[in-house]
């Protein structure tokens, strides 16, 4: 035997002090042997340090060989055990092997075989060590590669979302009334979302839904979309068209796959009245529900240029007299949930987000303001 195949601790367990002697004698050469009297004692020596291998008698006082071989495995998974039998116990040595010990040696003692018996047995030990690394490697690759995939992830959609944030914001300049619209209702409904316990993927078609509601205006002719007088019906009819086209802008982007329900039932009504399909009750998709409760508080509440905004207690009532009409009574519920401080800190959240972009555009423009002049000089 190789001294490096063997130099390892090894617990050697029998009533029988002579039989422990014998086996260490034979063994200590290229082994660290320990030895025990009892069953007993072997389980605690096992509690506080590593053995590589167990060999054991099977017929001892107290608890038996047999006994102790699924403590060992319980407590040391790793640590293989080879039990010691005499012809009248080779049965039970082999129902061992059934509880998870790897062989046994029979008495009288063949030592070349001991040898070869304990050599396989390490190397079984080796087998189970190395897969065990492996296994383990593979589940560091496997999350390594998980945090790589999910940051590259997290940047194609902080990419996206900024991509629709600067096509929303084009779309809003065709609409000054409802400058900053799209990312305050995005706000109010995620607060809301949150609050009627969406997944991760609605919340996720939930935010890109609210943000792209009104992007079907674009199909929608100017004359119409930003006609200073009321409309008239035939004009309202081209209006009204503009969640379908939405929806069909959004067609085949499959990330956009159920953000695009929100941008098709955004107008439709709990009881049916609404447009373009007449959609009623559960039928509508629930982030199209959610959508439509924030939308209204945010249309309620903000400044328009014939009136100015209303207060949180007056969008509060307002949604109350629509429940279980215009709006699902259960969102409505969930808005009155969220303390009315959390909305007012959120309308003050956007309205400085706001402000700060027009700051930066003012800033921009000064900056820009002398090159054009000198350049024109």
């Amino acid at each position: 035997m190789r001294q490096e195949e063997f130099a390892s601790r090894i617990l050697i367990v029998d009533d029988e002090r002579e039989i422990t002697e014998i086996l260490a004698d034979l063994l200590s050469t290229d082994l660290e042997c320990e030895t025990a009297g009892s069953a007993e004692e072997a389980l605690a020596r096992v509690r506080q340090k590593e053995f590589r291998l167990v060999i054991s008698d099977i017929t001892m006082p107290g608890m038996s060989g047999l006994e102790m071989v699924p403590h060992v495995k319980r407590i040391s998974p790793n640590t293989v055990v080879v039990m010691i039998s005499g012809l009248q116990t080779v049965e039970s040595a082999i129902e061992a092997m059934r509880l998870g010990a790897f062989d046994y040696v029979m008495k009288p003692f063949d030592l070349r075989q001991v040898e070869a018996v304990v050599k396989r047995a390490l190397e079984h030990h080796e087998l189970i060590v190395a897969k065990q690394r492996y296994e383990n490697h593979l589940e560091e690759l496997v999350e390594q590669r998980t945090t790589e995939l999910d940051r590259a992830l997290n940047s194609l959609e902080d990419a996206y979302r900024s991509t629709l944030k600067a096509l929303t914001a084009a779309l809003e300049t065709r609409d000054s009334e409802t400058h900053g619209h799209s990312e305050r209702v995005v706000t109010y409904s995620l607060r809301l979302g949150r609050e009627c316990g969406l997944n991760s993927e609605q919340m996720s078609a939930l935010e890109f839904g609210s943000l792209l509601h009104d992007i079907g205006k674009i199909g929608v002719p100017d004359a119409i979309l930003r006609k200073p007088a009321k409309l008239t019906e035939e004009e309202w009819v081209r209006m009204r068209e503009h969640p379908l086209h939405g929806k069909q802008i959004l067609r085949g982007i499959e990330f956009l796959d159920r953000a695009s329900r929100v941008v098709a039932q955004h107008h439709e009504q709990w009881d049916g009245s609404g447009y373009p399909l007449g959609l009623k009750g559960e039928d509508i998709d629930i982030c199209a529900r959610i959508f439509a409760v924030a939308d209204a508080f945010d249309a309620i509440t903000s400044d328009r240029v014939y009136r100015r905004g209303k207060s949180y207690e007056a969008a509060a009532q307002e949604l109350d007299e629509w429940a279980g009409k215009q709006f699902d009574a259960n969102v409505v519920a969930a808005f009155h949930r969220v303390p009315k401080e959390d909305w007012e800190e959120l309308h003050r959240r956007s309205l400085r987000r706001e402000q700060d972009k027009v700051d930066a555009h003012q800033m921009m423009l000064a900056v820009a303001q002398p090159r054009v002049e000198a350049l024109v000089s």
